[in-house]
């Protein structure tokens, strides 16, 4: 059984759960995780000394059998219903935060989706709101 999470920290698992999907936790995934956890309104009162171990901590659930279940269990579970698309949201802005979303990621992106009963509609529009933050010229 997992422990028992904060709404920042189910957050946080999301994003690490779309960095680990390709199996390449890239510096710019990472370095997104931090400035998102430090600057959002959602994040207010979230110690930031704490993102390491939050990260280890899923990690360390997502090796585990059924880790992936899990980890998507404890992130439905913890959050409340009005934050179901912020995490989307957060969870395609660390997708896009290396400039290209593998196909695991996708993959993963329709599961959280799918798990938290998101419709596409909704996603759609999250989702292209991040082509066009990420768009080059």
């Amino acid at each position: 059984m997992a422990k028992k999470i904060t709404t920042h920290e189910a957050l946080i698992y999301g994003m690490i759960l779309v960095s680990a999907s390709d199996s390449n936790m890239t510096d710019a995934e990472m370095a997104r995780i931090g400035r998102l956890t430090h600057f959002l309104p959602v994040f207010k009162g979230f110690d930031e000394e704490a993102l390491i171990g939050v990260a280890r901590d899923c990690s360390a659930l997502l090796q585990l059998p059924e880790g992936l279940d899990i980890v998507l269990e404890v992130i439905r579970d913890t959050l409340p219903h009005k934050l179901y698309d912020t995490a989307y949201a957060l969870c395609v802005e660390i997708a896009a935060a290396d400039l290209s979303v593998a196909p695991e990621e996708l993959r993963v992106l329709a599961l959280i989706r799918d798990r938290l009963g998101l419709d596409k509609l909704t996603c759609a529009a999250i989702e292209r709101g991040a082509i066009a933050r990420f768009r080059t010229a």
